[in-house]
């Protein structure tokens, strides 16, 4: 196999513009850059997790956004083990109201599937994934040394980790909502994965991702440290996880991942073609918003600055949606929720004057 990886990077040569990708907590500029640096056995579990990405896109775009899972009246979760191989689902070990079993990664899966659920359920009223009583069906211990987890379509893939530069993909609990939410993204925007639109699409995950993470812990917008993937990196790797959304561009310096690239600003936004236009790295923008946002209105992020994104992807975003028109909607609807030149609206406005969105 030939790999590019010049500025189109990986994925270069096949941009992704379907509504429902296959959508994975690690970008491949970061894979890219382990396939570069790392030795060689880094480098083989880097190729592996590259092609099995691929594989799962090309299948998706042969079979469209179809779901097989039967609804739920509640909340319903199995966990399957996929015993390191890579036929999904796997062998059910963990069904809805189960006892813990011991397995970390099968007891994470379940008890973070649950958190996203009761997020969504209890603050924004949704039922599941779909708002119709989606199961929750996840799969661990998903191939061999498998750095990703992932969104099919139709439940959550997670690998164990290499254990050198990355533990499992269970141990974030952020993840899994992050990966969770694209789910409800593909239900309701439908953000196109590509420039943009893309980026809006993984910003959105990682907002109710680390909204999951928040309500667990019971922490207040202030005192969260913001970080998607605290936990992933093993130890002997530079950095806190795999994004800030506090301060994009330093969750991690290492000598193996590289560098975060991603801008705080639109200044700073990449251009290129890789990462699907930037998805993963110019996220950053939307986060660092949020961020700014939810601080600014202070308290539980999830109450207000929650609610107002959560209704832009409900009721108002659209497929082709850009940063401008994502920070109009948000401004907005902050204005119909909470009052017009309100606390609320104005911490929105200000958050996206921030970044360079709006003048």
């Amino acid at each position: 196999m030939v790999l590019n990886f010049g500025k189109a990077g990986w994925l270069g040569s096949r941009q992704h513009f379907c509504r429902s990708p296959i959508c994975c907590i690690l970008p491949p500029h970061l894979t890219e850059e382990i396939v570069k640096n790392g030795n060689d056995e880094q480098r083989q579990f880097a190729l592996q997790t590259l092609m099995v990405s691929e594989q799962f896109r090309g299948r998706r775009e042969v079979i469209g956004a179809v779901n097989f899972a039967v609804p739920a009246v509640d909340k319903r979760r199995t966990i399957y083990d996929a015993k390191s191989g890579t036929q999904l689902p796997g062998t059910p070990v963990r069904h809805e109201g189960d006892p813990a079993t011991g397995d970390k990664a099968v007891d994470e899966a379940y008890d973070g599937a649950g958190a996203t659920y009761d997020l969504y359920k209890e603050v924004f009223d949704r039922n599941s994934i779909d708002d119709k009583g989606l199961r929750l069906d996840s799969t661990v211990h998903y191939g061999v040394k498998y750095d990703n987890a992932f969104w099919n379509g139709d439940q959550m893939v997670y690998g164990d980790g290499d254990g050198e530069l990355f533990e499992r993909f269970t141990k974030a609990i952020d993840v899994i909502g992050h990966e969770l939410t694209h789910g409800v993204v593909q239900y309701e925007a439908g953000l196109i994965y590509y420039g943009e639109s893309g980026a809006l699409n993984e910003s959105m995950a990682d907002v109710f991702g680390i909204l999951v993470k928040q309500r667990t812990l019971n922490q207040t917008a202030q005192e969260s440290n913001w970080l998607i993937g605290e936990g992933l990196l093993a130890p002997k790797v530079k950095g806190v996880g795999i994004r800030s959304m506090k301060a994009p561009g330093t969750a991690y310096n290492d000598s193996v991942l590289g560098k975060d690239p991603q801008p705080g600003h639109v200044k700073d936004l990449y251009k290129g073609t890789g990462d699907n236009g930037g998805v993963h790295i110019n996220s950053g923008v939307p986060n660092r918003a949020f961020y700014l946002a939810a601080t600014e209105i202070g308290g539980y992020a999830w109450e207000k600055a929650g609610k107002i994104w959560y209704t832009a992807l409900r009721d108002r975003l659209r497929n082709r949606s850009n940063f401008k028109r994502a920070a109009e909607i948000l401004v907005s609807l902050a204005g119909e929720l909470y009052g017009v030149d309100g606390k609320e609206q104005k911490a929105v406005r200000n958050a996206w004057k921030e970044v360079g969105v709006l003048k």
